[in-house]
């Protein structure tokens, strides 16, 4: 089955911190693939932007060791390479001083009617100079975007002060804040699933879901983030955006119609439902951890204070720090769907395996029919992949082939969107970097959503910080520590992988 595109307009997109990591990983693999596709429109620029200065013929460079890197062999196209690089510019340009804009200035004003979209792939405290220096040198026009890569703040308060710099340049249509996680493929089906199917949404509620888990589980540790990571921690790095906002598109209320306003409408209706964990119920709420050294397929690890060590020039062993590599919460959303249920939150580093996925567990059957001998009833699950494989499984009773009586066995109705469609499942870059050009900010968070997220987000960590207790150990190739088990078993449960 042939994947279909969405033409969109002619378009320049201006990457800040078009050297970096973030843009040889995701950028540039991701508009090439694009590209394969026929969806980049003859004309369409994108313009490389960092301090660093560099020839146009070095930036190319730069570009095919990216595709080389992260572009498999089966798409590599030398007709397709030799049309995307011709699209490839570079100009260098300081984000804090006057230096080099008014180059790029002279470089991007030549087409003003056109899409111009400027990616921020920088650190955020160089958000509110770029978008100074974009008005400063008359760049931003009526078709313009800025895209804003996270964290947006390192709390309420300072997001606040990054929005209001931001928004005295660019309008709340006009800011498009990324989170990578909603442009996924099963992202987009789980609500195709929920809202364009009818036998889900009678039993999606408290009377028929006994609960829900969500696990975001990474088998890397921090490496070379070490040093940016100490400063955030797997709350602000995963939670605040990643975890909430799945917990809201798996909770939220029908809207009246798929456009961003309406989606977006319903997904802060439940970030302002979720119930306070203040430092009366964070310990009974709340766990964070912190991996040591252990192992995993590759052989043995090392501890987050080994690599944090590592990264700021120590011995082994002199790195100290309170930073959590793990969080698991028990949340509860306080509406008339969901009173009751508890979302079970779970994200780490260094553990078991690289897994993210949404478990929704329905309850038990109300009485059986069969006799002991058949076997236990386990109850219906729909799990819903988000990585490695993407894809939908629901979990369900049936008679276990063969004579000799009636006997009872949980099977799964399994759907691997790769198999199933038999097409490459685009990266979420590629996505949300059209939709970008198309103007949809459906996927995109709304400013009056990540104020809404941090404001539970930060009566955790004063909770946290208030409590003075450390993170709990846990060793690396685990699923966390101990008291994450606790907290679920506490109320009669188990995590996902427990019960497989």
């Amino acid at each position: 089955m042939a994947s279909r595109t969405i033409e969109v307009s002619v378009f320049d997109l201006i990457v800040f911190g078009g050297t970096g990591d973030l843009a040889a990983r995701k950028l540039i693999p991701a508009l090439y693939h694009r590209d394969c596709a026929g969806q980049i429109p003859a004309g369409a620029r994108i313009i490389g932007v960092s301090r660093r200065a560099m020839t146009r013929d070095a930036y190319i460079a730069f570009v095919e060791k990216s595709l080389r890197d992260h572009v498999t062999d089966e798409v590599a196209d030398q007709d397709v390479q030799k049309r995307f690089l011709s699209r490839i510019s570079y100009h260098a340009a300081d984000a804090v001083s006057s230096e080099g804009w008014e180059e790029l200035s002279a470089a991007i004003a030549s087409e003003p009617e056109r899409v111009r979209a400027f990616y921020l792939a920088v650190g955020p405290d160089l958000f509110k100079p770029i978008c100074e220096h974009l008005a400063a040198f008359n760049l931003v026009t009526e078709q313009s975007r800025v895209v804003l890569e996270k964290p947006l703040g390192s709390d309420g308060a300072s997001a606040h002060e990054v929005n209001e710099a931001i928004g005295k340049v660019f309008r709340e249509p006009q800011v498009f804040r990324i989170d990578h996680y909603l442009g996924k493929e099963t992202v987009q089906n789980l609500m195709a699933m929920r809202f364009a199917n009818r036998m889900f949404e009678p039993i999606w509620n408290a009377m028929h879901i006994d609960h829900i888990q969500i696990t975001v589980a990474e088998d890397l540790g921090v490496g070379e983030r070490a040093g940016y990571y100490d400063t955030s921690g797997a709350l602000r790095d995963m939670v605040q955006n990643h975890m909430l906002q799945l917990l809201c598109l798996v909770s939220m209320e029908p809207p009246d119609k798929f456009d961003a306003d309406s989606v977006r409408d319903e997904k802060l209706k439940i970030l302002k439902a979720l119930s306070p964990i203040t430092p009366a119920n964070a310990g009974q709420l709340t766990v964070r951890g912190q991996y040591r050294a252990g192992a995993n397929a590759g052989g043995a690890v090392p501890g987050y204070l080994d690599e944090l060590a590592l990264a700021g020039g120590k011995a082994k062993g002199e790195a100290e720090s309170d930073t959590e590599t793990f969080v698991a919460i028990k949340a509860e959303i306080a509406n008339w769907r969901w009173a009751g249920v508890p979302f079970y939150l779970r994200t780490g580093k260094r553990l078991a395996e690289r897994l993210s996925e949404i478990v929704v567990t329905f309850r038990p059957i109300s009485h059986s029919i069969f006799a002991e001998s058949a076997g236990v009833i386990s109850p219906n699950r729909l799990v819903i992949r988000l990585q490695p494989d993407e894809g939908v499984t629901l979990q369900m009773m049936i008679k276990d082939p063969g004579p000799g009586g009636m006997r009872l066995r949980q099977m799964p109705l399994d759907m691997s969107f790769a198999k199933v469609f038999g097409v490459r499942n685009p990266d979420a870059y590629e996505r949300l970097l059209m939709d970008v050009m198309r103007g949809d900010q459906t996927l995109f968070m709304r400013r009056d959503e990540l104020a809404a997220a941090w404001r539970w987000i930060d009566p955790i960590r004063a909770a946290w910080a208030t409590g003075r207790e450390l993170p709990k150990v846990y060793t690396a190739g685990s699923w966390g520590p101990s008291a994450a088990i606790a907290l679920i078993e506490r109320d009669g449960r188990n995590w996902f992988e427990d019960v497989q």
